[in-house]
């Protein structure tokens, strides 16, 4: 290979490296979005909650503590850097307990939250009540 086949090559990977992602990309990319959204959406309906609070940034944050029994305030801590880990799993479990399941369970929603939504939201789950009821830590 010569040098002028090696430049045409490279231009071509860079050309092909600028255009950015393809078609496919997009489409299964709006398919998670879309997934995710689904999901969330039944979980706030089954939870007595607007299924469109799930798509607005923040006040999503402050449904999620409303339907789990949490202060407004852990709104605040779900924003912090750092504290926000901890609130969000917390969040999150209470979530699981809320709808019947177990800590496991909000394990997952903390970790792989587009799936575990649709199964809260698509699945058999009833929601039973804020867990997090009195504003505390919930009972095991």
């Amino acid at each position: 290979m010569n040098e002028d086949q090696q430049l045409q090559m490279m231009q071509q990977m860079q050309d092909q490296q600028s255009a950015g992602p393809g078609p496919l990309f997009w489409i299964f990319y709006l398919a998670f979005i879309g997934v995710i959204v689904a999901g969330m959406w039944k979980t706030f309906v089954k939870a007595g909650q607007p299924g469109w609070a799930a798509i607005v940034p923040f006040y999503n944050i402050y449904v999620l503590t409303q339907i789990v029994g949490r202060p407004a305030w852990w709104v605040v801590l779900a924003l912090l850097p750092c504290v926000n880990f901890i609130a969000l799993f917390i969040i999150s479990i209470d979530m699981a307990k809320s709808f019947g399941k177990g800590t496991g369970f909000g394990i997952g929603l903390a970790l792989l939250g587009p799936v575990f939504y649709a199964i809260l939201g698509f699945g058999d789950a009833q929601y039973q009540g804020p867990a997090a009821a009195g504003g505390g830590v919930s009972a095991a």
